[in-house]
């Protein structure tokens, strides 16, 4: 293993103290296990006839493949019934049963490595993990509106993720660095990763030679034996709604899982659009999508990780918008939820959702709706946790660092109620008997520095206090953080052979091709 993946995590925050808010040293941890209770929403019998939608529509409707003769070929060995539409796209229908057979393969819980061990996260059981938003072209702030994202944008976002205790994973696609060559940027995020933070992250899905190169960086990172055998890089891909894997996917999915890396299979399911209005149906057909998506990996190498996604969204009927962060999503998330754990498999789903176009009420009432959804889901893969905006066109600083905010408070909150002769607090009342207040008593000194978490963002002052000090409200105290936080953030030391080498493939793929910007 090389060195660079032993580096210690960076100390300069961890278990320290002073008078700034928004310290919780004791809530840092390189990723969070549950301590209260998935919510069940509904009963057996409903989630069996979801069950039941959804292996009539792989085997009575199927699913399309487009442009991977390859994978179809892996479907038909493996008992699927394939009917060819053209020269470039089959339609594979499956046995009931048969998928589910075939996910057996696949780990209830895995672990993707960090190049900082102590940084390494858990994906699946009780564990969750969060990570920034992903996909936007855009990015925002109060200082320059909104703009196209650019590779200085991308890599201000990792700095401020490794800075902050409540991001446990790096992220993928930040932003689109639209400044770089669509078919060269995929170099410039996997390396700003690498480089700039020390957790783990995601690769390229664009294609699947992107997909390659992204597990061949790790090589250089890692060391190749050590990514042979460990989880180190995952995808995120998407099925094309409803009911077709495009070539892309497909090729991508395998590039990863032959190389015994992690892939996440979601399906983007637009109420009304893409699937049913309902979320009975549309639960049904993101379950078909996402289960012969992960099947996919378990053919090419069984044992690979995946994790099984839903993305549930609602549209206004008004307009054909998308809508987020709405309460049906919300609810279908938990069902959702219940569905992962019948199947034993690890669950990407929901994350802080809005499609308000400024960090304000509206972005921050749909954020807490459909995070909230996800935690009570019992979802272990948070992606979309910190900056998503406009209906994800725009990834705003400012509610990347309202969202942040939130999720130290979520630590909190999953850590549920401990309850033990200390926590239960007989002593503070009986410390000093009745009328007497507990300020100073031997429990309260105990426990006042982490009994309550403590936000960065909040402001409790006196409206008068607050009145004189100019009234700042919480998106101008966000902005005036994720600068400060810009301005102190060093990046996580790394080996400089490694560091030459990765260079140095980068400069050597950006060489053999022309660039394109389409």
């Amino acid at each position: 293993m090389n060195e660079v993946i032993k580096r210690r995590r960076r100390s300069s925050t961890r278990g320290q103290r002073d008078s700034q808010p928004g310290q919780n040293p004791h809530l840092e941890r390189p990723f969070i296990k549950r301590g209260i209770p998935t919510y069940d929403i509904l009963g057996d019998d409903a989630l069996e006839q979801i069950e039941a939608t959804a292996d009539r529509i792989m085997a009575e409707i199927g699913i399309e493949f487009r442009d991977d003769p390859d994978t179809v070929e892996m479907f038909r060995k493996a008992g699927g019934q394939v009917t060819d539409i053209d020269p470039t796209r089959r339609n594979i229908k499956f046995a009931p049963g048969m998928i589910r057979e075939i996910l057996k393969t696949a780990p209830a819980e895995f672990t993707q490595h960090a190049r900082n061990p102590a940084n390494n996260v858990q994906i699946g059981g009780d564990n969750v993990v969060f990570a920034p938003s992903y996909g936007s072209p855009f990015v925002m702030d109060l200082d320059r509106g909104r703009r196209y994202g650019t590779l200085e944008d991308f890599q201000n976002f990792v700095k401020l993720g490794q800075m902050s205790p409540w991001l446990h994973h790096s992220g993928g696609t930040v932003c689109e660095p639209t400044d770089i060559p669509v078919n060269k940027r995929h170099l410039d995020m996997v390396y700003s990763h690498m480089r700039y933070s020390n957790r783990p992250f995601l690769g390229s899905v664009t294609a699947p030679e992107r997909a390659a190169d992204s597990v061949e960086m790790c090589r250089i990172l890692f060391g190749a034996d050590f990514v042979d055998q460990n989880c180190v890089i995952m995808g995120n891909f998407n099925t094309t709604s409803p009911l077709v894997i495009d070539g892309v996917t497909s090729q991508g999915i395998r590039e990863y899982a032959k190389a015994g890396q992690g892939s996440i299979h979601l399906p983007f399911l637009l109420g009304g659009a893409v699937s049913p209005l309902t979320m009975a149906g549309s639960a049904a057909q993101c379950l078909a999508e996402s289960m012969v998506s992960c099947a996919i990996a378990q053919l090419e190498r069984p044992g690979a990780p995946v994790v099984l996604a839903s993305f549930l969204s609602t549209m206004s009927l008004r307009s054909g918008s998308p809508t987020f962060g709405t309460s049906e999503a919300a609810v279908g998330s938990l069902v959702f939820g219940q569905l992962a754990r019948r199947l034993n498999l690890p669950l990407r789903c929901a994350g802080n959702f809005s499609t308000s176009k400024l960090p304000d009420a509206q972005a921050m009432q749909q954020a807490m709706m459909s995070m909230m959804s996800a935690i009570h889901s019992g979802a272990n893969y948070l992606l979309h946790s910190a900056g998503f905006l406009d209906g994800l066109l725009s990834m705003s600083y400012e509610k990347f660092m309202l969202d942040l905010d939130l999720c130290g408070a979520l630590h909190a909150y999953l850590d549920g109620v401990v309850v033990n002769e200390d926590t239960l607090g007989f002593d503070a009342l009986a410390e000093k008997g009745p009328g007497e207040h507990l300020f100073s008593t031997a429990h309260t000194m105990r426990h006042y520095k982490t009994a309550y978490y403590d936000s960065a963002l909040d402001d409790h002052q006196p409206w008068e206090t607050w009145d004189e000090q100019g009234e700042v409200d919480m998106a101008a105290r966000a902005n005036l953080r994720w600068k400060a936080q810009l301005a102190a953030y060093e990046a996580p030391p790394i080996d400089a052979a490694v560091d030459d080498a990765l260079k140095e493939y980068i400069a050597r793929k950006k060489a053999s091709m022309d660039d394109a910007w389409y």
